[in-house]
């Protein structure tokens, strides 16, 4: 049963004005009827098209039913933070980057702190800014942690349109953002979605290094250097390795080539500015982080949830993959001889392989 609210307008303003006094870029508010999403979330989890995600399947339709996950939920409150830590020539910068075989290239977003901690703290402090106003309501905050269709229920809200390669993208801030959303209780007034507006441009698809974009809005996650570096657990396939280059942790291709990422916007916040010198930091520096350096360094931020293990499978094959313009480099072949007898048979196996194209 929703509440009654005595004036349902005035409250959503408020709600879309504290939210921006909290550094949200723009905040708005949806109905949860996801039904028309449910085809296509049950077509691509048939696919498999999401991998080793087996969370993305365990909650079923549930995703696309707020009101199940969180019962008497009528509405979502939807936020918007943006992340990009640059401004000018930021895509130029960051493409340049990808030609410099030992440079590490981490996506952008995992160069701060970690959004889930940031967005949940701010987006519940807003949903008490709620209660203060109006009394106890139900509701419940998400950033990317609980089993819910965050994008549809960002498009119904008019936050931006999904693109060719399934990100928001906003006319007013391209796709270099978070959301979140708190679900809600409260009859508030929704706002309206937006329409498309990639037109006939297919940069994102023809870009990917590993063309895991099937088509508009079609993404097979296996294939994408995003899921390969951060989500798949063990061995990363030999025939998709070459294709990684030198990014160690996620992938910003498709948003470089993007056309609506000149309209990219600053973030506001000064949580996601970069740390660890995680922007211009060669791979050489970070392989040789230990297990604790690594913890210490990436606490707060989104790279520790893949554990060094991980970090170091992944920078073994960037490593490798340095041998494109630099074989045989000493202080890559060096740094990767120093692991070659890791106690991981993940690593060793990564690193044998990275060997292999710098001494065969």
């Amino acid at each position: 049963m929703s509440i009654d609210l005595p004036d349902p307008e005035n409250l959503s303003r408020a709600i879309k004005a504290w939210g921006r006094e909290l550094g949200f870029a723009d905040v708005r508010i949806a109905d949860v009827d996801l039904a028309q999403a449910e085809d296509g979330l049950r077509a691509w989890l048939a696919a498999g098209h999401h991998g080793e995600m087996d969370y993305m399947a365990s909650h079923g339709m549930k995703r696309a039913r707020p009101a199940e996950l969180v019962p008497g939920t009528v509405r979502a409150i939807v936020a918007r933070m943006d992340y990009l830590p640059l401004q000018e020539g930021w895509r130029e910068r960051e493409a340049a980057r990808q030609l410099q075989p030992g440079a590490a290239v981490v996506s952008m977003y995992a160069r701060g702190r970690d959004y889930h901690k940031v967005l949940r703290n701010r987006l519940a402090q807003l949903a008490e800014r709620v209660k203060a106003e109006i009394g106890d309501y139900g509701y419940r905050v998400f950033t990317d942690s609980a089993p819910v269709m965050e994008l549809p229920l960002a498009e119904k809200a008019g936050l931006g349109w999904r693109g060719k390669h399934t990100l928001l993208l906003s006319r007013d801030a391209g796709s270099t953002f978070f959301i979140g959303e708190i679900l809600v209780d409260l009859p508030l007034p929704v706002d309206a979605p937006t329409s498309s507006h990639c037109g006939a441009c297919s940069n994102c698809i023809e870009v990917c290094p590993t063309q895991a974009i099937l088509g508009p809005g079609r993404l097979d996650a296996r294939r994408c250097i995003s899921y390969l570096t951060i989500e798949l657990k063990g061995s990363i396939p030999a025939e998709l390795r070459p294709l990684i280059g030198n990014r160690i942790y996620g992938c910003d291709d498709c948003q470089l080539a993007c056309p609506w990422n000149k309209f990219a916007q600053r973030a506001t916040v000064p949580d996601f500015d970069e740390r660890n010198g995680l922007g211009g930091s060669s791979m050489v520096a970070l392989f040789a982080w230990e297990e604790e350096e690594f913890n210490r360094r990436m606490e707060g931020s989104p790279i520790r949830r893949i554990g060094h293990e991980r970090w170091l499978r992944n920078l073994a094959v960037g490593m490798g993959n340095a041998a494109e313009g630099r074989r045989g480099d000493p202080l890559i072949v060096a740094a990767l001889q120093a692991r070659a007898e890791h106690p991981s048979a993940l690593v060793r196996e990564h690193v044998a392989w990275a060997l292999e194209r710098h001494l065969s």
